[in-house]
């Protein structure tokens, strides 16, 4: 099998290891199968898109509406190297899948509105399936309303008439969407459980997603509701692109 691709920019060891170690868990790959880059120690490099099965995208620190002064040169880069990517990933309509920060990558690259208005906390909140999502590939094994994990500081506002709008939440009206048919963003995490991510709030307690007094309101807040649903779109998109 051609192997498939994991675009990760965490530069904390644990949390990034951990999400490694849940891609695999959730796509049913092994690490051969799962080649994993961490954009934020080494440039990206040239994909020959027809030698891999598909693009995985994870989340990470950066935020596409922060101000361009205030990006470091890494991000810039990131976000240089995801732009040119993305142009041809679009092209080809090839086999992408980004979670979080990959929402913003995608959504940046086709022109969203992206910025701080539609905010969610670290939490457990319900997705709901519009009438494209429910009908598509990637998410026949759902329901149409499932929970899961989210934690970010912006979101999309727009959508640009390229993008098919899948699900949204009672506070960030795009939770997930596609451009063409085959390439795909979530504002959740399909790849998380509530183990991986009681690991990511203790990692990133001081990054300004919650206050310092909250730790343990956040770690409740992720365990009021048992989340088992969204990685199941991370096996059905291996099956739906292996090659």
């Amino acid at each position: 099998m051609k192997p498939f691709v994991l675009l990760a920019t965490r530069a904390e060891d644990v949390p990034a290891d951990e999400e490694y170690a849940l891609f695999l868990r959730y796509t049913g790959l092994d690490e051969r199968d799962l080649m994993r880059v961490r954009l934020e120690a080494d440039p990206m490099p040239r994909f020959d898109l027809d030698r891999i099965s598909g693009i995985f995208v994870g989340g990470g620190p950066f935020n596409a509406s922060d101000a361009d002064e205030t990006k470091s040169a890494v991000q810039h880069r990131v976000e240089a190297e995801f732009e040119a990517l993305l142009d041809e990933v679009v092209a080809r309509d090839f086999p992408f899948l980004g979670a979080c920060y990959g929402i913003g990558t995608l959504g940046a690259h086709q022109g969203a509105l992206i910025d701080r208005t539609y905010p969610e906390p670290i939490s457990v909140v319900p997705v709901t399936l519009t009438e494209d999502g429910a009908s598509d590939p990637l998410l026949e094994d759902l329901p149409r309303e499932f929970d899961a994990f989210v934690g970010h500081k912006e979101a999309i506002t727009v959508l640009p008439s390229s993008a098919t709008l899948l699900a949204s939440s009672p506070n960030c009206p795009v939770q997930m969407f596609k451009v063409r048919r085959n390439v795909y963003a979530t504002q959740f995490h399909p790849e998380l459980d509530v183990d991986g991510i009681t690991t990511r709030i203790h990692a990133y307690a001081g990054y300004g997603y919650f206050a310092a007094d909250e730790l343990e309101l956040t770690l409740a807040a992720v365990r009021r509701a048992s989340v088992s649903h969204p990685s199941r779109m991370l096996r059905t998109f291996v099956e739906r692109y292996a090659r």
